[in-house]
């Protein structure tokens, strides 16, 4: 944290206790902005951010003036702004290659006679592993350790180089494995509401910002803390020191009234806000949650819908300082003289939110909406998109319309087939997978305290899951465990297969874990489109499990319940989950907590003491851990490893960048439809065995039952490539009809892999683009989606609208994005993926310029269309005339 210029003399003292803080006052700057009590706190921080580091030439006094400006404009002002965030979280999914990139840059630097170790975080930078657990064992109290053995089985080779990184670079930490995921760690443990840092013999205090690796870093807006996730290439510029290029946003008010009525859960709430957030229309905005409803929702309850945040397409989803944030700063061990720095510093700044019986001034938005709390009522999301709220009353009928819309297959609904060797049957609708997963909700002790109850009373009546359903159990932090233990939970939830798998994210990236064979073989040999219920973020088709085709989002609670009912042709508000030990029916209201009961058991067993013990030693990580020898070294050394290698990203490379390459006589590489999500774009999940990258692992002796997935080969990039574009639900166009990475190499007219025929296309030197509908690259903030995209040779990606962090990371690697105009589509162009593309004026372009553009078909016919340049800022387009913006940053620091 280095301050500007300070051109506007508003560097103050703020005195808490004992201390003097020094910090850049909102209140001072009102001189030359005027009023600001009306301007959104998610705005201020970022003023205050620009008055910090205000120096002249990233940040002048004009991009501060802005934000007076922008509520005169009714909440609209797109200026470009640099925007620094405090610090950096990682996962290791998206974390290694992170780390990979940057020692890949120190040899880069080596290579143009730069000092390596000026490639080094300038940030702080947190990196916790909490993708690598898979689901192997369930339903046993060995489950846990095995899982973990087998983790580290697979993943010697990452986490020996991750511990290298951890000693190589300065300001880098690492969680271990086991301890939580990253995003329950950061809100519990590593975020401070307000940060502070020693610079020129004084401390500074300032918002907690951050950006991470993963689109989820919004949980921890629950805890005023504004963060959003990027790709891990605007991470690592951010790391080093550039700032992220971004436009005033527009802020979307929330308005929240009354209070959630009595079974309605935190679970049902965010997903009856990510359907309304979604017809709304807020990619690429801020979301700022305001009104007296917002006194009711326990701070847990908050992080749960920042969570949430990228299922709804905004930036963030943010909840101001308020005496709620003060609770749960104490309950989770911060000390005390942070916590009081907290309040001084939000009430001295204006960023307090005052509670519903003090005077309030609402701020000037965008454009609002509003949610009458009392009207949440219990819910699901499916089969494959978050945003798809199904009422629990309806779901039977929600997993009806998906057998008929979505896979054809009503008429076959009564299907049963045997498992063989079991004395059962499964069909179509039968739970295959009930899952407490994912930092969304294991963050919040009341839904997880409801789902232990719900087994309790289900255990007392002697119900258990049914024998077809994989359960499990992988809270977000050890003091889960603690809690659940202490509370008498753990063994309720232990007796019908809810046993500790892992601390991870698990099934809800895909960690999954195979079914049983003889389940996975009747799934499979019978095409029956069987279930997922889990307590995550995520559903998107393909992401859970292959044999899963149907996905549901649902509360802890409900994911015990369907694994009492074991199919979602149960009607669970009206039809009975079983039977007790006397024969008779028992209901879901039988067994459904209050919210007496569950706030009772959340008092008596949550303690500060729990976080407090827990986070004493947490970078410290357990024998097997401590166990990994890492050598030493400002360069990395390489070894032979299918799990990290060298990058060919700087090969060539030069001090001085060249322009862009005009793209002329483009090939298509895939003309996708609407919807496509990083998912289906980024190599994810289980590495099938017919797949280029198989191919390449088994030609380098790994057997097929040593794959592991892509998620923890992300430092490979011979891996990550051929397995982009390649997932098994991914449509091209271009062969209609189809399923899977697939394409049609033109030239011959052939069927086969987008892997193979993009280097096919290579050979001859053959440039290549993508056709995208609506939404493209939504989802994930996955930086291999726009990394692989790269690697296969594809030049510019042209859609309808675009998510805002895949257009990011396409510009961070170097690769055009572009959008038609209003109501031009390449099916309306009549494209067939058989034409040419050239694009002109690429090396001269400015930002967010039209670009003309020629498509010529076969035949010889040619269109002539206007394509807009998505690159919006003059930063982003250095990058890009740099060849991205790791070579950008190499560049820069090599000539400081």
């Amino acid at each position: 944290m280095i301050p500007g210029h300070d051109s506007l003399k508003t560097k103050k003292t703020l005195k808490v206790g004992n201390k003097d803080y020094a910090y850049y006052s909102l209140k001072a700057a009102e001189a030359e902005i005027g009023d600001l009590s009306r301007l959104p706190v998610t705005l201020k921080y970022l003023l205050e951010n620009l008055l910090r580091f205000e120096d002249g030439r990233s940040v002048d006094i004009s991009q501060v003036k802005a934000f007076g400006d922008w509520m005169k404009n009714g909440g609209k002002n797109p200026v470009e702004i640099a925007y620094r965030p405090a610090r950096v979280l990682m996962q290791d999914f998206t974390g290694v290659p992170a780390v990979v990139d940057l020692a890949a840059m120190r040899d880069a630097m080596k290579a143009l006679g730069g000092d390596p170790k000026k490639i080094n975080p300038l940030a702080p930078v947190d990196l916790v592993i909490d993708h690598s657990v898979m689901v192997d064992y369930f339903g046993t109290e060995q489950a846990f350790e095995k899982n973990v053995e087998r983790e580290y089985e697979r993943n010697a080779e990452r986490y020996t180089f991750l511990k290298w990184g951890q000693s190589a670079f300065k300001n880098f930490r690492v969680v271990p494995p086991g301890t939580g995921i990253c995003h329950q760690v950061n809100l519990e443990y590593l975020g401070q509401t307000v940060w502070t840092a020693e610079h020129g013999g004084e401390t500074y205090a300032y918002p907690d910002t951050l950006v991470g690796t993963d689109s989820h870093t919004t949980m921890v807006n629950g805890l005023s803390i504004l963060g959003w996730g990027v790709g891990g290439i605007e991470a690592e510029a951010a790391m080093l020191g550039q700032p992220v290029s971004m436009l005033i946003p527009e802020v979307i008010g929330f308005k929240l009234t009354d209070r959630m009525p009595e079974g309605a859960t935190a679970t049902d709430l965010v997903l009856t806000v990510t359907q309304m957030l979604r017809q709304k229309g807020v990619v690429g905005k801020f979301v700022e949650f305001y009104g007296p409803g917002v006194d009711y929702l326990t701070l847990e309850d908050r992080a749960t819908l920042g969570n949430m945040s990228p299922e709804f397409g905004s930036t963030c989803a943010f909840f101001p300082v308020d005496e709620e944030t003060l609770r749960y700063l104490r309950a989770t061990g911060r000390e005390e003289e942070r916590i009081a720095l907290v309040e001084a510093y939000a009430r001295e700044q204006g960023l307090w939110r005052y509670s519903k019986t003090e005077n309030v001034v609402e701020p000037v938005f965008t454009d609002t909406l509003h949610l009458d709390l009392s009207t949440v009522v219990p819910c699901i999301s499916g089969p494959k998109r978050p945003q798809d709220r199904i009422l629990l009353t309806e779901a039977p009928q929600g997993f009806d319309n998906a057998l008929d819309k979505e896979y054809g297959q009503l008429a076959e609904k009564g299907k049963q087939v045997p498992v063989e060797g079991a004395d059962y049957t499964i069909g179509h609708g039968d739970v295959a997978i009930a899952a407490i997963t994912s930092c969304t909700n294991t963050s919040n002790p009341s839904v997880l305290v409801a789902a232990g109850l719900v087994a309790r009373k289900a255990r007392a009546l002697g119900l258990t899951r049914k024998p077809w359903v994989k359960t499990s159990l992988a809270p977000g932090s050890q003091v889960v465990t603690d809690y659940l233990e202490k509370s008498g939970l753990q063994d309720d939830l232990d007796a019908i297969g809810f046993n500790l798998v892992g601390y991870g994210c698990t099934t809800c990236i895909g960690n999954s874990g195979p079914l049983p064979a003889a389940i996975s073989k009747a799934v499979n040999e019978n095409d029956l489109s069987v279930a997922s219920v889990l307590s995550g973020n995520r559903n998107f088709e393909g992401r859970i499990s292959q044999d899963v085709r149907a996905n549901f989002l649902a509360s802890p609670p409900l994911v015990v319940a369907y694994a009492l009912a074991g199919s979602m042709n149960v009607n669970l508000t009206s039809e009975p989950l079983g039977q007790d030990t006397n024969g008779n029916d028992v209901y879901l209201k039988d067994i459904w907590p209050s919210s007496h009961e569950i706030a009772e058991i959340v008092r008596a067993n949550v303690t500060r003491e729990m976080f407090a013990e827990r986070y004493a030693e947490v970078f410290k990580g357990d024998e097997r851990w401590q166990a990994i020898e890492a050598g030493g070294g400002e360069t990395y050394s390489w070894p032979e490893s299918t799990y990290v290698a060298n990058p060919p990203y700087f090969e060539g490379m030069n001090q001085v960048p060249g322009n862009p390459d005009a793209i002329e006589g483009a090939g298509i590489l895939a003309l996708l439809g609407d919807s496509v999500t990083t998912d289906h774009i980024s190599p994810a999940g289980s590495i099938a065995k017919s797949s280029p990258a198989a191919r390449y692992l088994e030609n380098h002796g790994v057997p097929p039952a040593e794959f592991n997935s892509y998620g923890s080969r992300r430092g490979n990039h011979e891996v990550m490539m051929r397995g982009t574009f390649a997932n098994i639900r991914i449509k091209n166009f271009m062969l209609p009809g189809t399923e899977g990475g697939v394409t049609k190499y033109v030239p011959t007219g052939e069927e086969m892999s987008i892997y193979d025929a993009a280097m096919k296309y290579k050979e001859t030197a053959t440039p290549l683009v993508v056709f995208g509908g609506s939404l493209y690259g939504n989802g994930s903030s996955r930086d291999w989606a726009a990394k692989g995209t790269v690697l296969l040779g594809v030049k510019a990606v042209i859609f309808e609208s675009v998510e805002r962090i895949h257009r990011s990371n396409l510009i961070g690697m170097g690769v055009l994005p572009l959008q038609f105009e209003d109501g031009v589509s390449w099916e309306s162009l009549g494209l067939s993926g058989d034409e040419k593309v050239s694009v002109l004026g690429v090396e001269t372009m400015k930002p967010q310029e039209k670009l003309k553009a020629t498509i010529t078909s076969p035949d010889g016919k040619v269109q002539e269309i206007t394509l807009l340049s998505r690159i919006d800022t003059a930063d982003e387009l250095d990058y890009y005339r740099n060849g991205g913006i790791l070579h950008y940053t190499i560049r820069k620091l090599n000539a400081a």
